[in-house]
């Protein structure tokens, strides 16, 4: 137990030697370690302060470069802008130096300026002496005094004057009416030659073919109906005779002669041919012939390359196509006096395009249906500004015939266009124009009656045809309307032969079932 108690006490001895000895041994390692640590963190600063040191030093060095490199081009530039200064300070010494010598000859001229100016004024006032002495002894000889001599003289060259000025401005009138009147023909003559146009082709009278004369007994309709009911549909004479295949349309009126001829070849092809068919299709062609005017007009308008037009406008210069000026289609003669009229503006310098608008445009007063009290040339201005056209196109439409005065250069480029166009051989026929008119006004002297609604001259005006309003013209009336058409045709008009008027009033009861 003892034994057992010793050796537990030396094993506890010797333990606590042993830790001691370990406590001690771990000091002095740690103590070893820290040191080497201690001396290899000063060993890495001291590497890391030269290293410092050394990129301190690169570093002033590129800035003390970039410093003198700076200080040098600053007096680069310093020394160039005092060899610019003093250059200029020798040029302007230079200048100065010149300045100051040529101030010293300018004083020199001066003076000799002022002794010459001494000696021009001494010598004036000398001549100026000699020359009232020579003044005395002419008045002496010439037993005149010097102001009457000076009016004598005046007064024989003013006289000799006025005749070579006379001279002068007969020679340079000439000479002007000369060439005016050469460069006049040129420009008229190539205008001709550049705008030829075919001659007069309308006349009074329309073919229609047909196949048979099966189809001829069915437009003639039982007891003639058919054709008395397109007649008074169309105001055209159909005129139904021994000629093989083909029927003729009568009428001064070219419209109505294509409204005719539209409606017979519907009719003929259709098949249905009846009073109010013929009625159906006549209002039908009529609207189909109006939108083809309006076509007309826009394609002309095209072709002449005129743009901005008022539609109103265009659709008069589609309804030219349908008319005539003595024999002349009207649309013809409206492109040809454009053509001309812009020819001639632009030899003569002048606006070519506003001449050709007021060329194409000059005659719309002869298809318009407005106010027909005025001539067509007046109606045509009024109707042109309506439509918002220029005031120089205006006064050119209306002045063609001289019934408005010209006011602008255009106005007589327009005229003489008109002219030429229709003094040219075989451009108009006469008796064609005087024919149309004077039933045109058979017509419009029946329409002035109250109650009449429509009225057609036919059978070449040896018939005037007048159909009046059932609900305001009375049998009675319409007897005694006739009576007195026909007194004031015969009153008013001139007229070969005889002329029938027969008033027609139809009484019609329309009911629809539903």
């Amino acid at each position: 137990m003892t034994t057992v108690l010793a050796l537990v006490i030396g094993a506890a001895a010797g333990g606590a030697v042993s830790l001691g000895a370990y406590a001690i041994v771990r000091k002095i390692v740690l103590g070893s370690r820290k040191a080497s640590i201690i001396e290899e963190a000063e060993k890495e600063g001291e590497n890391i302060k030269k290293e410092k040191i050394l990129q301190a030093k690169e570093r002033f060095l590129q800035l003390k470069s970039e410093h003198d490199k700076y200080v040098n081009e600053k007096n680069a530039q310093i020394r160039e802008t005092e060899s610019r200064l003093k250059q200029k300070e020798n040029t302007l010494n230079q200048q100065s130096g010149e300045l100051q010598k040529k101030i010293h000859e300018n004083e020199n001229i001066k003076s000799s300026l002022n002794g010459q100016r001494e000696s021009l004024e001494r010598k004036s006032k000398e001549l100026d002496e000699l020359k009232a002495g020579v003044n005395k002894q002419i008045e002496s000889i010439a037993g005149l005094s010097a102001a009457d001599a000076k009016a004598l003289l005046m007064e024989n060259m003013k006289a000799e004057a006025r005749t070579e000025a006379a001279a002068y401005i007969n020679d340079t009138m000439d000479e002007a009416r000369l060439n005016a009147a050469r460069e006049a023909k040129r420009i008229v003559i190539s205008t001709i030659q550049r705008t030829a146009a075919e001659t007069a082709i309308e006349n009074a009278v329309t073919s229609f073919p047909i196949d048979n004369d099966e189809i001829k007994g069915r437009i003639i309709g039982r007891e003639g109906r058919n054709i008395r009911a397109l007649e008074a549909a169309t105001g055209v004479e159909i005129v139904v005779d021994d000629t093989p295949d083909a029927i003729l349309l009568s009428a001064f009126d070219p419209v109505r002669r294509e409204v005719a001829r539209l409606a017979l070849h519907q009719l003929v092809v259709d098949g249905r041919i009846h009073p109010a068919r013929i009625e159906e299709v006549v209002a039908k062609v009529q609207k189909q012939l109006e939108e083809e005017m309006l076509e007309t007009g826009k394609r002309t308008c095209i072709d002449l390359g005129i743009h901005g037009m008022h539609i109103e406008l265009v659709k008069l210069i589609g309804r030219m196509k349908y008319r005539s000026s003595y024999g002349q289609n009207l649309l013809q003669h409206a492109r040809e006096v454009a053509n001309i009229s812009a020819i001639m503006a632009s030899e003569l310098g002048l606006n070519a395009k506003m001449a050709k608008r007021a060329g194409l445009l000059h005659d719309i007063g002869k298809v318009s249906d407005e106010d027909p009290e005025l001539p067509h040339a007046l109606l045509g201005a009024k109707l042109a500004e309506m439509y918002k056209e220029r005031p120089e196109i205006c006064n050119a439409i209306g002045a063609h015939h001289e019934e408005m005065e010209m006011t602008t250069i255009i106005a007589p480029i327009v005229l003489v266009g008109d002219a030429i166009s229709g003094a040219r051989p075989g451009a108009r026929r006469e008796v064609i124009e005087s024919y149309i008119k004077r039933l045109k006004g058979m017509e419009d002297l029946a329409s002035s009656y109250p109650g009449v609604t429509k009225s057609y001259a036919i059978q070449a005006g040896r018939e005037l045809r007048v159909v009046v309003g059932a609900e305001e013209v009375s049998d009675e009336q319409a007897a005694d309307l006739s009576g007195q058409i026909a007194q004031k045709i015969q009153n008013e008009m001139t007229y070969p032969g005889q002329v029938k008027i027969t008033v027609i009033r139809e009484t019609r009861a329309v009911a629809y079932a539903k």
